[in-house]
């Protein structure tokens, strides 16, 4: 169905779910093609107030009179149950329909793609890109998995060919896309709610670069050995973005994991025959992106962050970087683990992932679309992380732990946040 729908002649679309993130942006780009656009959800967040701002109907609660019939294309996100009262409205009105990941490729395939995919670092690199682009005034279209620090929103309207566009792996959803540059920042066991095992995930980035165009290129680091599989399918050229790393490159985003990212970001640059000092210039301005690494502020001294850490590996990168701007600070981490099958999968790495902080507080498991069949928990996460982190605990709720951290506030500390659920209410908690 996907393939019979011209957008160019869609005037009303209506979106399931419009607070999503990728939802919401994708909204914004209908909006900004003058369609008039409409979406519901089930809680009025900061989020759909702007979008209401910006001229984007949104209606809650959820409910089938929200679905008319003057709508001509419905988008819903992967999570909405096939019986959704609006989802049976549609189909009872005949609307059109179709998936978040399928109307993004739709939306995007007629550009000059930028794809950029990865276990993790997506986020960054791909507003890291749009900075660039910005300076280099090659106006780009932008769908970010996150609200950039630099303008507040997670998309960006541009008038020319190019758009650049953040690739989630997760369900394979990205093969909806066919990129002219694909960057694939990195590559290991992720979303195991989904794959099974890292050659379930090679496959799905294999298949990803055996759809570049003819003239495009993959852009990644040639030397990673997860990589090896993905380069081998790939038709096209390869160019390794470790060649522009520079471990010392000043950034206002610590860590040597935004200098990778930011070496994909410049190599991207590169290939686009953007000014080297031009592309120097916007990396070392760039201001980072919504709960990557955020800073909320000072209390009493102590400096808090909330980051959108939730694996292992993002755990550690995020610990590192930290200790390379605050060396001598005491440093308190708290985590919320997001999905029940991720915890379990990775339970002994999360454990270990903490080493090196002072303090680790961990919240329950944030279950998001799963039941917990696997009979984990955070309080046993916990305890294991006792075994590397002398000052563990764990609190049954948000207000318990602002609480107790409220009392570790002091200017020779840092609190960081982690996790990709509601966590983030707790940094609010804290600084507001």
């Amino acid at each position: 169905m996907t393939s019979q729908i011209n957008l160019n002649q869609v005037k009303r679309v209506h979106f399931i779910g419009i607070g999503g993130i990728g939802m919401s942006s994708l909204s914004r780009h209908f909006l900004s093609e003058k369609k008039v656009v409409s979406g519901s959800d089930r809680d009025l967040t900061d989020l759909t107030k702007a979008l209401v701002r910006e001229g984007i109907t949104v209606m809650c609660p959820q409910a089938a009179d929200n679905i008319t019939d003057d709508i001509e294309l419905v988008i819903y996100t992967e999570a909405m149950a096939a019986d959704h009262p609006e989802m049976l409205a549609a189909k009872k009105l005949k609307v059109p329909m179709m998936n978040y990941f399928d109307a993004l490729g739709l939306a995007m395939n007629p550009y000059y793609l930028i794809a950029i995919a990865g276990s993790h670092g997506k986020t960054t690199t791909t507003a890291m890109i749009t900075d660039i682009f910005e300076a280099a005034e090659k106006d780009p279209t932008t769908i970010v998995g996150s609200l950039r620090a630099k303008t507040g929103s997670n998309y960006r309207a541009g008038k020319t060919k190019y758009a650049i566009v953040e690739a989630c792996e997760f369900k394979r959803d990205f093969l909806s896309l066919r990129p002219e540059v694909l960057v694939i920042t990195n590559l290991e066991l992720e979303h195991v709610d989904y794959f099974k095992s890292l050659e379930d995930v090679q496959s799905a980035f294999a298949t990803l670069a055996s759809q570049i165009q003819e003239s495009g290129v993959l852009i990644c680091n040639t030397k990673d050995p997860a990589l090896a599989p993905v380069i081998a399918a790939a038709e096209v050229s390869v160019i390794d973005y470790m060649e522009a790393f520079d471990i010392e490159l000043a950034l206002k985003q610590p860590g040597v994991h935004n200098r990778l990212n930011a070496a994909a970001a410049s190599t991207v640059a590169t290939y686009a025959k953007i000014d080297k000092g031009v592309a120097a210039n916007a990396l070392q301005e760039f201001r980072g992106t919504w709960r990557r690494f955020e800073y909320k502020g000072e209390v009493n001294g102590a400096q808090v962050y909330d980051d959108y850490a939730h694996h292992p590996t993002e755990i550690r990168v995020t610990i590192q970087a930290v200790r390379e701007i605050y060396p001598d600070k005491k440093l308190i981490t708290i985590f919320k683990p997001h999905t029940f099958t991720r915890t379990a999968a990775l339970f002994d790495d999360f454990a270990k992932s903490f080493a090196g902080v002072d303090e680790a507080l961990f919240l329950p498991i944030y279950g998001a679309r799963e039941e917990n069949t696997t009979g984990v928990s955070s309080r046993e996460l916990a305890v294991k992380t006792l075994e590397r982190v002398p000052h563990t605990q764990y609190f049954e709720s948000h207000e318990a732990v602002v609480e107790y951290a409220k009392g570790k506030l002091q200017p020779d500390t840092v609190v960081v946040i982690m996790g990709a659920g509601d966590v983030t209410l707790v940094a609010n908690e804290l600084t507001k």
